[in-house]
């Protein structure tokens, strides 16, 4: 697909998952302008391992093993239900002034069942490391905190970002 390599976002999420423990790897690569370009997904739960890779082309069609998925199409960012690490994507590309606000659209990927669905959401700047991110039309809002370099370092109701010495 010919794809011009940008900034990548690698992770672990553990937590508990329909009473099981869960562990969640991934790897999102984007363009230099921070679209996804493609998913790497690897879960572990209950003794089970799956894996899912999504690519995006140049004209936002979204790919699961060779077969587009439309229902994704004009999609821009992945969205991981575990992390909300991937909201730093559009945090990035956006380059909102405080006050102002855009309206996106991520494919979302639910865990456990690794099913996809696309989600229009808005993020709002509130001042130089505060976002609001609503979805579902308002259904759902948080306050996300990053850093400098607009990579979230804390998410509402528990979520915070470790770093390692590995990097």
């Amino acid at each position: 697909m010919g794809v011009r390599r940008g900034p990548s976002s690698t992770g672990t999420a553990v937590l508990v998952g329909e009473g099981l423990p869960l562990l969640a790897r991934y790897t999102v690569a984007c363009d230099p302008d921070w679209h996804t370009r493609e998913l790497r997904l690897a879960l572990h739960q209950g003794g089970t391992r799956r894996a899912l890779v999504l690519q995006v082309d140049d004209h936002q069609r979204w790919w699961r093993e060779g077969r587009e998925l439309p229902e994704l199409r004009g999609c821009v960012d992945v969205d991981l239900s575990v992390t909300p690490s991937t909201n730093t994507l559009p945090i990035r590309r956006l380059g909102l002034e405080p006050g102002q606000s855009r309206d996106v659209t991520a494919a979302w990927v639910r865990l456990p069942d690794l099913s996809l669905e696309r989600l229009e959401q808005r993020y709002t700047r509130l001042s130089s490391t505060r976002y609001r991110y609503e979805s579902a039309g308002g259904a759902f809002v948080a306050e996300v905190d990053t850093d400098a370099l607009g990579l979230v370092t804390h998410y509402p109701d528990g979520w915070e970002r470790v770093a390692t010495s590995d990097g």
